[in-house]
């Protein structure tokens, strides 16, 4: 099995590399232009934005996780959610949970609750997407049935369904249940994070390229990075998203070599962004000396 997810693996690498030099190769003028026309200002801004987002969506993160269990705060929380969120760029989206688990068990926190927030944080978030993908229904095209799975996943985060769902899963998987369900006010809290981190998103993709109208570009990151989660083959879902942005800005009346450029100047950012809130989370601080400790199952 391990071998043929690692031939999985060099295929779907492969197959990203190949579309790359596809579209480079037919559009290598319109790509430079596309980057030579990002001013370093707007660069600037959108990687900040993008910091903000990750800011926000940590809060959530640690919404979820306090609303399950003692209080763990904003910046213990970050240290686990953002230095864990780093196994996202090893190919198999297992990694970042395994190593948020393995973080949460040094600050005194189990790893099923650390699993449990970092999954159910992981639903609201994609909830938040779907809605937002309604922004981007000029662009869309073949993603509107995106929309469909809308009234499900609504229903799914109300804490009854939530609470059966959590406690299926740490059923299956042999772990005590937690100490108290996720209450209403701890879901809304981590969802209008997830909307305003998703939002954040948009904004960094609209100060890279300002003649697209924003909101369209809020909703086509949403749809962008929900696909990109989904290809755990890949790190971090390299190719995926970027092959999901240069659709949409194509459909928006960018070349394909524009929409590239484009693309990868947000990975980079994206990738650059992880980075910085990761090391600032890693910085000591009082509270690092006294943290309460629960149980590790």
């Amino acid at each position: 099995m391990k071998r043929l997810l690692d031939v999985a693996r060099w295929v779907a690498l492969a197959v990203v590399a190949a579309f790359v030099v596809r579209v480079l190769a037919g559009d290598w003028t319109e790509f430079w232009r596309a980057l030579r026309s990002i001013a370093w200002p707007w660069a600037v801004l959108s990687l900040a934005a993008l910091v903000a987002s990750i800011t926000v969506s940590t809060y959530g993160w640690q919404t979820v996780v306090d609303g399950l269990g003692d209080r763990v705060g904003y910046r213990r929380g970050a240290r686990i959610c953002l230095v864990g969120q780093l196994g996202k760029y090893v190919p198999g989206s297992v990694w970042a949970y395994l190593l948020q688990m393995e973080l949460g068990r040094k600050a005194g926190v189990s790893r099923a609750r650390i699993f449990t927030g970092s999954l159910v944080q992981f639903g609201i978030g994609l909830v938040a997407a779907l809605l937002l993908s309604a922004l981007a229904l000029p662009v869309a095209g073949p993603a509107v049935w995106l929309l469909v799975l809308l009234p499900a996943g609504l229903v799914a985060l109300h804490p009854r369904v939530l609470a059966w769902g959590t406690g299926l899963a740490l059923r299956l998987l042999r772990r005590d249940p937690l100490p108290r369900p996720l209450g209403f006010a701890s879901i809304a809290r981590a969802f209008a994070a997830s909307v305003l981190a998703w939002t954040l998103q948009g904004l960094h993709l609209w100060l890279l390229a300002p003649s697209l109208n924003l909101w369209t570009c809020v909703g086509a990151m949403a749809i962008a990075m929900t696909a990109g989660t989904f290809a755990f083959l890949l790190p971090s879902g390299a190719g995926v998203r970027e092959a999901v942005l240069v659709a949409l800005l194509g459909t928006a009346g960018f070349s394909a070599g524009q929409a590239l450029a484009f693309a990868l100047v947000s990975r980079v950012m994206f990738t650059v962004a992880d980075l910085l809130t990761a090391l600032a989370a890693t910085l000591p601080t009082r509270e690092s000396h006294a943290q309460p400790r629960e149980s590790h199952a």
